[in-house]
């Protein structure tokens, strides 16, 4: 027999919409929303006085990402536990071009996921070489479920592919139904100021900041929507970090380039000088925070709906990995950011995120009166599961739709800080924040799995999301 649950008297909020309904969950779907539903053999939660939001999905993670030596700390189980502690649902992660093949590197992270994962998940394949080969071998992502790719502009000798390459991945992600992501950093400038920097002695966490300027991102996101346009092509540029990309975006936008954007919490609220402090490799990720006036461009980004998303580039190190804590009633250490003590190039780069999304930005967005509620779940949940293939499964309240859903209680006041947050590491960006409105309950696929801060569930659960093509339509 289905399983039903009815969450009676809470207000729904959409993307478009706030009203007060019921929701009614049957089996793993939503199969009704409305005034006073009538379900007999359903178990009935009073929900009166909260709102019930789809479960968040963020479209940037880096679960067990291997750096310098260490690994991310957050795993596929402790990563999407966090997720689910903070109302995310769905998450998409990237996969390391690290095998010969393009699916040979996905079956391999997939193999390493699937045992762990606890919310659902999806894939972005990074695309950090270019030959014949992977042009060709690029047919077979669409068939893995994967319509995602992603490309960079920086990290020199590694990562990154020169414009031309990047050009012509473009065209052939738009050929096979692709969205092509990209990394904007100026690749070449950056390891002159590094090289520059470390000569004249500078190795104190601050100067990863200095030495990726913040004008080299405003070009290569106006580089990437220039290579975009010509190749016909959409693009999505990943956490965006300046003031000065918005305008870019804007600019393409209103030219007509099919170009998206996103950004990350953590540009919204920090600035280059806490990296300055002496915690400052708490702060270290790529791209680097940048100035209060960038913090004020990204949020007016967000207001006036010129970026679509905010997703996280969760990827967590220790701060101090020789000193371990208790996880689930065990003990671990990872080695972490003490690994670049004496140099900021070799502090892992990667900050945690994914748990702390939606209660931050509830309380900074729409409590102190920056978005709207329905704003706060367009760039949250609607937007990033349109954009990348997900919708109407993810990402939205109505009757067919996975009932991925959030109990959130506007008025639940919290004391934030690592304590609260479920991630898998030894800090937290925004200890000792004062929160207003908190998830209380989540449902995935219409399973309760996170009731009142209690972990119902399990390592496995989730599931591999296989995405649809992209559609042409850039939001």
């Amino acid at each position: 027999m289905t399983h039903k649950t009815l969450l009676r008297g809470g207000t729904l909020i959409t993307a478009s919409d706030m009203f007060a309904a019921d929701l009614l969950i049957a089996g793993e779907r939503i199969a009704a929303i409305g005034r006073d539903l009538v379900a007999p053999d359903a178990q009935v939660l009073d929900v009166r006085g909260k709102f019930i939001l789809p479960g968040g999905v963020d479209p940037h993670v880096h679960l067990d990402l291997p750096m310098f030596g260490t690994v991310s700390s957050d795993d596929h189980y402790t990563g999407t536990k966090a997720a689910a502690f903070g109302g995310t649902t769905t998450v998409l992660d990237f996969v390391p071009l690290d095998h010969p093949t393009l699916t040979a590197s996905v079956q391999a992270w997939k193999a390493k996921a699937d045992p762990k994962v606890a919310v659902d998940y999806g894939l972005h394949m990074n695309i950090t070489r270019w030959d014949d080969a992977i042009r060709d071998e690029m047919a077979r992502l669409p068939e893995m479920g994967i319509t995602s790719i992603k490309v960079f502009m920086a990290y020199n000798g590694r990562l990154r592919l020169q414009d031309g390459e990047i050009f012509q991945a473009l065209r052939r992600a738009r050929e096979l139904g692709l969205l092509t992501m990209l990394h904007a950093e100026n690749g070449d400038v950056i390891e002159v100021l590094v090289e520059e920097a470390l000569a004249q002695g500078h190795t104190e966490p601050v100067w990863h900041a200095r030495t990726r300027p913040a004008w080299g991102a405003v070009e290569a996101a106006l580089r990437g929507a220039a290579l975009a346009q010509q190749a016909q092509a959409p693009l999505y540029i990943v956490h965006m970090n300046t003031a000065g990309e918005v305008d870019v975006l804007r600019y393409a936008r209103e030219k007509g380039l099919p170009v998206m954007g996103e950004t990350c919490p953590q540009y919204l609220f920090f600035t280059e000088e806490h990296l300055a402090r002496p915690d400052g490799a708490k702060w270290i990720c790529s791209p680097p925070m940048r100035t209060p006036a960038d913090n004020a461009g990204l949020w007016r980004g967000l207001e006036l709906g010129v970026l679509q998303t905010v997703g996280t580039d969760h990827c967590p190190f220790f701060f101090d990995g020789t000193r371990p804590i208790e996880y689930e009633g065990q003990p671990v250490a990872i080695p972490g950011k003490e690994l670049g003590k004496d140099d900021f190039t070799k502090i892992p780069n990667g900050v945690p995120g994914v748990g702390d999304r939606l209660p931050v930005l509830w309380t900074k967005g729409v409590v102190e009166g920056r978005l709207t509620p329905q704003q706060f779940v367009a760039l949250t949940a609607t937007n990033p599961a349109k954009i990348f293939g997900l919708y109407p499964r993810k990402g939205v309240l109505a009757p067919g739709a996975d009932a991925d859903v959030v109990v959130w209680d506007p008025d639940l006041q919290v004391t934030y800080g690592v304590q609260v947050a479920q991630h898998r590491t030894d800090y937290n960006l925004y200890e000792g924040w004062e929160l207003t409105g908190f998830p209380v309950q989540v449902f995935l696929r219409g399973r309760l799995i996170v009731d009142h801060g209690e972990w119902l569930g399990q390592a496995g659960q989730g599931r591999y999301l296989a995405r649809q093509a992209f559609r042409g339509q850039v939001l």
